[in-house]
């Protein structure tokens, strides 16, 4: 049973998260929502590091999935990778403290968990779907759409879109940010 005690703290850490943002996440607020003793978690999280890091391998799991089920509702490569572009933005701004936990490494180094595991499956999906449409070179590719895409999804989970101009333009920004970058691949400049 003690699996389950993990399994709640982890529950409890997302929940918080989500509901209180990354400052609400700490180990004696989890110990609380859950209704543990503050000693309880030790044995599963010996560090505060290692319960958010444990909560951001939810997050990874969670922002694969979309990702996925994004790509798998389209009938083209390119189509796909729009729709994984789209699903990517809409989770951080769905969830925005998750997404900023994701990659706060500065934060999750050293915890003991290895999300490089959970988070990997993601770039190499991408990278097969930039291969479909661009396959020369496509880890570069990938790696420059999804800091394109990153970009987008970064100001638009912390709203900073919204004093210059309203958030109708971010579908736009994504579909050209999916474009630029595959003509970039396949038309390079020379």
């Amino acid at each position: 049973m003690p699996d389950n005690l993990r399994t709640r703290l982890v529950g409890t850490g997302v929940q918080l998260l989500d509901r209180d943002g990354l400052d609400g996440l700490t180990i004696r607020a989890v110990t609380r929502e859950a209704g543990v003793s503050h000693g309880a978690p030790r044995r599963y999280f010996p560090t505060l590091n290692a319960l958010a890091a444990a909560v951001a391998e939810v997050g990874l799991v969670d922002l694969g999935g979309k990702m996925k089920e994004a790509s798998l509702q389209s009938d083209s490569p390119l189509g796909a990778l729009d729709a994984m572009a789209h699903a990517y933005v809409e989770f951080a701004v769905d969830r925005p403290a998750m997404f900023a936990l994701i990659f706060r490494h500065d934060m999750l180094e050293g915890s003991g968990e290895d999300l490089r595991d959970t988070s990997r499956p993601l770039f190499d999906a991408l990278i097969e779907s930039v291969g479909a449409v661009a396959p020369e070179n496509p880890q570069f590719t990938a790696l420059r759409l999804w800091t394109s895409v990153h970009g987008i999804a970064a100001l638009h989970s912390t709203r900073a879109f919204e004093p210059i101009n309203d958030t109708s333009a971010v579908p736009g920004l994504i579909r050209c940010a999916v474009r630029d970058v595959i003509a970039d691949a396949i038309e390079p400049e020379t």
